[in-house]
Formats: structure tokens, C-alpha cells, sequence
């Protein structure tokens, strides 16, 4: 029988932010944790840039006064997980950094996001996904030979060595806390989080997998047979068929197996010949054609799929399903009308993990506040020019 998901009782406030502090929280809340987001009060109350909102709710707090520092407090009381997302300072300076919190709750988990180092050169410094990949290190490997780094998209520091790194992190302390009966300081930073995904990468410089220049090894573009390669029909084909017996298949299925690469692929000499042989080679046909020929091989050759191909056809591995899949108690769903443990539990969200749905201040913070502490608004809280306050007597 299928349980709970296995965050489920777990009280989470998450400040708002940008991606990688809200994508800590969505992966906190497909996991069943009630996550409840303070923004920031305004009297029109319009739905927020954050899509990362799925499970969520909302509750408006005007942060610079002091009703709205007591109510952050109060609430602190009772949750087990505070995610800070702000620049070294900024909530320390409102009050409400764990100096303040923690003392009021010892169970309390307070996990904080930065960009760069807290204790590192660049501290003080703005920065985005791209710099954060650049002075870790990580931005240097990327790209093709003789061109400039590329960076992809914001995944690799934001959300991987950003928000997953802090989930992860927040996930720890909680172990610990079943240990050692209390909380901790959680402190997460995407350069150290980028830079540990790169470890790989990092060891391999040292070796004759990766000592070459960026786009010259064998797993960054520089190997003919690890790259993608254009289709007749404009799309792609990716290829990874590194290991003798893949590449034999690969070359079967292709029409150029007995001329010898099998054995002289090992030459970097020969890798610009072998690469010209499959870019011709695959240009030939379509890359449906060229599905159908590896669909069921090793010649470990894929189609280059698009998200937004897989959103239509029902027939490829499109369906958005949690990260992880714990089949006794899995999280919460994405897909509707999931039929497995594999696709999560649960009605589903609206959009199916394609469109992310906004999230106004104040959305569903009622009824978060009612399961979270039984309150009620106009007898514990109200709500004035669109902040919530408290209205009994604050405790601290």
C-alpha cells in the first residue's frame, strides 16, 4: 500500500527569490513538505515572476515593519525548515537571520543561498548563473574547441549546485536532527555547489581523459564518436559510442564497418576524418530514419528530442515526473491521472510540468496558516493593505 509522501508534516517558510531558492522549496514541496512563501506585501497583489510554485502557498508580510517581523518570528516557532535566498546580510539586518530565529525554535533548520562565497573574494558582489559557473571553474570547460564558453542556460549553478545543493543540504540536517535533537545553519553557495558537480571533469584535467584544451577530449565534443550530429532533415542524432562493442554496432548500423575504424578511432590524429565520415553519414537520412535504425541497439545513438515534441507525443518519455522515485512512498505528482509510483501520487498540476503557474502574495496563505497553527483570519490574523499581521498579542 502506498504511504505518504515522506516530507509530508513538514512546515517550511521560504522567503521569496529568485530561481535557485524557489526551486529548493518546489523540490521540498513534491516531496509533501507544506511550503509556505512570505513576499512581499503590495496592495495590488498581483501574481509574482516565480513559477517555481508548485504546492505551495503564500502570505504577504511587509518585512520593514515590526508586526510583519513578528509575525516571520511567531511562525518561526513552528517550522522545522527557513530558506534565507538573499545576498549575505540582507535578513540579518530585518531581524530575522538565525541569530534571531534559531533561539526561538532549536529545531529550527535555517538554510541560506548565496551566489558566490560567503567568505570568498567576490562576496560582496551581484552575480548570475554565468559568473557563478565562471569563477568556479566550471564555465572554462564548456564549449567546442576553438570557440568561447558556452553557458547552458541557468542549470548547472542556479538550480543543480544552487537549489538542489541546498535541498540536499536541508535534507542532511534534518537526518542530523533525529541524531543530535536540534537544528543548524544550512549554507549553501553556487560556486562550491557548480564546482562540486565539476569533480569529474576536474580530476580528469589530470589525465589523459581530459588534459586536452576545452572541446579537444573525449567527453566535451572533441571525440567523434560523443557528440550530435545534424540529420537530413535539420535535426539531431546524439552519439555516445565510446565502448568497442558500441561503436562496432554503431558502425554496422551505418555502413562503415570494414574499413578499419574500429581500430584506429583510438588515434586522435584520425578523429577529424571520423568526424566528417559520420557528419556525412548522418546527413543522409532523416532523423526518424535514423530512429528507427538504432531504436533497440547499443550502438548507444539517440534522437535529439525537444520538450516541446515531447509535451505532444504521448509516445516519448515526456511525462514530468518527480527527480526520484520512492516506490513505498513517492512524491507528489506532476503528470495528471498518474498511474504508478514511478510518476509520483496525486491529482497532478495544472500545465503537467511544461508551464509553470505563478503564484500571487497571499495565495493560499489562509488556509496554510489554518493547517499550520489552527488560526484563523480575523481572530489570529488579519490582513491590512495587503500585509498579514497578527492580531493576539505577539509572544516574543
Amino acid at each position: 500500500m502506498t504511504g505518504q509522501p515522506p516530507l509530508v508534516g513538514l512546515k517550511v517558510l521560504e522567503f521569496a527569490g529568485l530561481a535557485p531558492g524557489p526551486f529548493a522549496g518546489m523540490l521540498l514541496a513534491d516531496a509533501g513538505a507544506s511550503v509556505l512563501r512570505i513576499d512581499r506585501a503590495s496592495p495590488n497583489q498581483t501574481p509574482t515572476d516565480d513559477l517555481l510554485t508548485r504546492h505551495k502557498s503564500s502570505i504577504a508580510v511587509n518585512l520593514k515593519s515590526p508586526e510583519g517581523v513578528d509575525l516571520v518570528k511567531e511562525l518561526a516557532r513552528h517550522a522545522d525548515v527557513v530558506i534565507d535566498p538573499f545576498r549575505p546580510g540582507v535578513l540579518e539586518r530585518l531581524g530575522l537571520g538565525p541569530d534571531a530565529l534559531r533561539p526561538l525554535n532549536n529545531k529550527l533548520i535555517y538554510g541560506r543561498m548565496t551566489g558566490f562565497r560567503r567568505d570568498g573574494k567576490y562576496k560582496d558582489m551581484a552575480g548570475h548563473d554565468i559568473n557563478y559557473l565562471a569563477v568556479s571553474g566550471v564555465l572554462g570547460l564548456l564549449g567546442r574547441d576553438g570557440e568561447k564558453p558556452t553557458p547552458p542556460w541557468n542549470i548547472l549553478a542556479d538550480f543543480a549546485g544552487g537549489g538542489a545543493a541546498l535541498f540536499q543540504g536541508i535534507l542532511l540536517a534534518l537526518a542530523a536532527r533525529e541524531k543530535i535533537g536540534v537544528g543548524q545553519v544550512v549554507e549553501a553557495n553556487m560556486v562550491d555547489g557548480a564546482s562540486y558537480l565539476a569533480t569529474f571533469p576536474r580530476f580528469a584535467l589530470k589525465t589523459p581523459l581530459g588534459c586536452n584544451p576545452r572541446g579537444q577530449n573525449l567527453l566535451d565534443t572533441g571525440c567523434p564518436y560523443y557528440d550530435t550530429y545534424e540529420t537530413l532533415d535539420g535535426k539531431f542524432m546524439a552519439v555516445g559510442a565510446l565502448e568497442p562493442q558500441f561503436f562496432s554496432i554503431l558502425a554496422k548500423s551505418m555502413g562503415f564497418d570494414g574499413q578499419g575504424w574500429e581500430g584506429k578511432r583510438y588515434d586522435t590524429a584520425n578523429w577529424p576524418e571520423l568526424k566528417r565520415l559520420l557528419e556525412g553519414t548522418f546527413k543522409t537520412k532523416t532523423r526518424a530514419e535514423w530512429e528507427k535504425i538504432f531504436d533497440g541497439t547499443d550502438a548507444c545513438c539517440t534522437p535529439v528530442l525537444e520538450y516541446r515534441e515531447m509535451e505532444s507525443n504521448p509516445q516519448r518519455e515526456g511525462d514530468q515526473r518527480p527527480s526520484v522515485t520512492l516506490l513505498e512512498t513517492p512524491c507528489l505528482a506532476v503528470k495528471k491521472d498518474s498511474k504508478d509510483s514511478r510518476q509520483g501520487q496525486g491529482k497532478g498540476v495544472s500545465g503537467e510540468g511544461y508551464e509553470g503557474q505563478s503564484l500571487a502574495p497571499g495565495g493560499g496563505g489562509d488556509k496554510a496558516l489554518g493547517n499550520w497553527l489552527g488560526w484563523t483570519k480575523g481572530r489570529d490574523f488579519d490582513v491590512e493593505k495587503g500585509a498579514f499581521i497578527l492580531k493576539t498579542k505577539s509572544r516574543l
